[in-house]
């Protein structure tokens, strides 16, 4: 299970440098592009969970909690709540899951916000 660890961070990792790669040449006219980043990446977290989900099951060597929530934190947070849920992964454990929920409600804030501020800009309101 020491592999399932390493490829939790390997994709961590992963996910920074893509952002990094993609951020300079994202624009207004890339959101296919940033949907699809952000797709495969919360795809990439719940498979995490489900391998973390698979240890715990067997006995094994687990992903350390610390390692779940950054993933969730650095934009996985809708994988990581739709593995919690269907695979009922870390439903009890406090305080992951408060945490799991504060990175969830600041994502859906943050979400909130750019959109409203691309609206009101659309709008020529900026």
């Amino acid at each position: 299970m020491q592999g399932f660890r390493r490829l939790a961070d390997v994709l961590c990792v992963f996910a920074l440098l893509t952002l990094a790669r993609y951020h300079p040449t994202m624009s207004a006219t890339d959101p296919f592009m940033l949907a699809a980043l952000l797709l495969a990446y919360n795809l990439l977290v719940f498979a995490v969970y489900f391998f973390d989900k698979e240890a715990a099951r067997a006995g094994g060597r687990r992903i350390s909690e610390q390692t779940l929530l950054t993933l969730a934190l650095l934009g996985g947070s809708p994988g990581a709540v739709t593995a919690q849920r269907l695979l009922r992964h870390k439903t009890r454990k406090e305080p992951f899951r408060s945490l799991l929920l504060a990175i969830a409600v600041l994502h859906a804030t943050l979400c909130g916000g750019l959109a409203a501020l691309f609206g009101l800009d659309r709008l020529g309101l900026l």
